[in-house]
């Protein structure tokens, strides 16, 4: 018990010092990966899940790097960051 508590620690620790697109990265393919070998019991499904987790992770860590800006769309679809009204 003492051995896995000790661990996270670390863990928690080793994320205070990244930025928020890499913090966003490791728990999006961390939760991904956990959430993806449960639900498919294979570690194919957990892959798959640590990727998926990783680039929403990832995306959601840039956009709160940003402060004051937000994500918008144009009338053809495309993303672009612009001041938050």
């Amino acid at each position: 018990m003492m051995k896995k508590i000790l661990i996270a620690a670390c863990m928690i620790g080793t994320l205070a010092s990244c930025t928020a697109t890499e913090r966003g990265t490791a728990i999006g393919a961390g939760s991904g990966a956990i959430i993806g070998g449960a639900v498919t019991n294979s570690w194919g499904g957990a892959a798959v899940g640590a990727v998926a987790g990783g680039l929403v992770g990832a995306a959601i860590g840039h956009s709160s790097e940003r402060r004051g800006y937000c994500i918008y769309r144009d009338r053809y679809g495309r993303r672009y960051e612009a001041r938050c009204r």
